[in-house]
This record gives C-alpha cells, structure tokens and sequence, in this order.
C-alpha cells in the first residue's frame, strides 16, 4: 500500500478510537468504571491517575465503589470527582467512595443521544479533513516523482473507499451508542 494512503488510514484509525474513548466515558444509567479514566488525584504533590490509588470496582449494577489505597486519599479523590463533569456526588464512610448512578429520566436520555450525534459527526468532519490532506498530499507526491494522473486517480479512489469505510464505522458506533443509551 502506498504510504501516504497507509498514513491516512492510521489517522483515521485513531480519530474512530478517539470516539470510542469518549463514547466509554458517557454514563447510560448503569455503573460504568471507564467514566473514572481521565481523573487524576492530588497525590503527594503529583497528579495521579485514580486507578493508580485505588481499587475501583461495580458491586451493583448502578454503584461503583473507589477503595483507595491510603485511607488518607479519601478527601482528595472526593474533591477529585466533585471537580469533575461527571455529574455524581460522592458518599463516603471514611474508607470507601461510593458513586450511586440515578436513573436517567426520558430527557437526560435524548440530550444525551444529542451529545453522542455531535462526537460522531465530530468524528466524521475529523476522518473528512483526513481525506481531503492526503489527496492534496497525493497531487503535491505526484508533481514532485512524475507519478501519471491515472494511478493518482486510483489512490483517490482507494482513499475515498477507505473514508466510506471508516464514515460508516463511525455511523455504526454513533447507532449503538444511542441504542445504548435510550434502552430503560
């Protein structure tokens, strides 16, 4: 395969993982610990991922409980997830946090559904604009090697077909997210 075009299938590999990253820190009623992975706590001075501290586990299908390591860091990672966009607020016993997840109301749900809408079409301006620079990068390669106008045709087309690929990739995870989220 072409390297330009292999670039370009790398970059839009990463923008639909980058969407599934996201889409894994959406709560949909139920417990889910991935909401936990881009918090970081205040540990001795250096900012610290929550997994590093703790014990993060779902006892029940709507709890998550955070067991920290050092019953000293309680505080912190409480004021860590009061900081945070989560949206929950922690109850503590003095040893373990817990996150009670409410369920989500009818409303909740279709703002929700219109979040997971514009990360996906987020996505496809992304994996878009990946198209349109590798074609300006097979015109400027073609003009430098000689590389005639027919096999630069062919590799536009490969990528067009690639950017169908991955634009229906991103429509199919937009769907099940959704899916997921308006199912009580």
């Amino acid at each position: 395969m072409d390297p330009i075009l292999q670039n370009c299938e790398d970059k839009m590999n990463k923008s639909l993982n980058n969407l599934a990253e996201e889409y894994a820190t959406i709560r949909a009623g139920r417990a889910n610990p991935h909401i936990l992975d881009k918090l970081t706590v205040d540990y001795y001075g250096a900012p610290t991922p929550l997994q590093s501290v703790a014990n993060i586990s779902v006892p029940e299908p709507r709890l998550i409980q955070i067991q920290p390591w050092e019953a000293s860091l309680v505080k912190e990672i409480e004021k860590s997830i009061n900081m945070s966009d989560i949206g929950i607020n922690p109850t503590n016993d003095g040893k373990v946090i817990r996150l009670v997840f409410p369920e989500l109301t009818e409303e909740r749900r279709k703002d929700i559904a219109k979040d997971i809408k514009k990360k996906g079409e987020d996505c496809k301006v992304a994996v878009r604009n990946i198209r349109r620079d590798t074609i300006d990068s097979l015109k400027k390669h073609s003009k430098d090697e000689g590389v005639s106008e027919d096999q630069i045709k062919d590799l536009e087309d490969k990528c067009q077909k690639m950017t169908d690929k991955f634009i229906e990739k991103v429509d199919a995870a937009v769907d099940a997210k959704t899916k997921e989220i308006m199912t009580v």
